[in-house]
């Protein structure tokens, strides 16, 4: 499948399309069913141009096995989580300081959308190895630089009413391009969630880069709209020039 939106923005990575199944469709699952692996690690080897299938029993990390829609990890180890999360246990273990309390750690992991995605694969799938008449993808993830990512926010609220088609929320990097995107995905009118700005999973990525991730079909919408938009304008043109192809 072709996505003009990543010809106009020379993307430097294939956007990725996250597709939910119960056969993994001859791919084989990077993780191990008695290893452990950061789900990140296995979303660039996607963006990389390889086709990864996450199976529920194979994602040991509970950050990753919610932030991906296998069911809420976090449930029966919320002090523990919250503790990680803000100041740690004194003696027992360091915490990451992203929240200044466990009280409000908590509070953020209680609002959490977790969800059970009747599904046993979550399936990473570069969009050019998509087949439109055989898969529909649940969301597409862009990886993109600032000027990019200044292009797919103004083309997400391009043929939109009001100006706030785009969020960032803070949480970890899986459930940044997976499940708050799952959750905007049921709403009528959904938002691109800006994400990967979560510091322990940036070391995977280069320096630059964000994601930007999407309802399907507001991929689609956005796909749509690229003839006439800014896109063809002088302003956005001379922005292109400086993106490396």
């Amino acid at each position: 499948m072709e996505s003009i939106i990543c010809k106009e923005l020379k993307l430097r990575y294939q956007p990725i399309a996250v597709i939910l199944a119960n056969d993994k469709q001859g791919n084989t699952p990077k993780f191990k069913e008695n290893g452990w692996s950061c789900m990140i690690r296995m979303f660039v080897e996607a963006a990389r141009g390889d086709v990864v299938a996450l199976d529920r029993k194979a994602v040991h990390c509970p950050g990753g096995k919610t932030g991906v829609g296998f069911g809420n990890s976090y449930a029966n180890h919320l002090d523990l989580v919250s503790h990680f999360l803000s100041t740690g246990k004194p003696g027992k273990f360091e915490g990451e300081a992203y929240k200044k309390t466990p009280e409000l750690a908590k509070s953020m992991l209680d609002s959490m959308p977790a969800m059970d995605i009747p599904f046993k694969y979550v399936i990473l799938k570069p969009l050019e190895k998509v087949d439109p008449c055989s898969e529909t993808p649940r969301l597409i993830i862009f990886l993109a630089n600032p000027d990019q990512l200044s292009a797919l926010t103004m083309l997400a609220n391009y043929n939109r009413s009001n100006n706030h088609s785009v969020i960032v929320s803070m949480g970890s990097a899986c459930s940044s391009i997976c499940l708050y995107p799952f959750n905007e995905a049921e709403n009528g009118s959904p938002r691109a969630i800006i994400g990967l700005t979560d510091i322990t999973a940036r070391h995977y990525l280069d320096p630059d880069i964000l994601s930007f991730t999407v309802p399907y079909g507001m991929f689609l919408q956005m796909e749509t709209d690229v003839p006439g938009s800014f896109l063809g304008k002088k302003p956005w043109l001379k922005l292109k020039e400086r993106i490396a192809g």
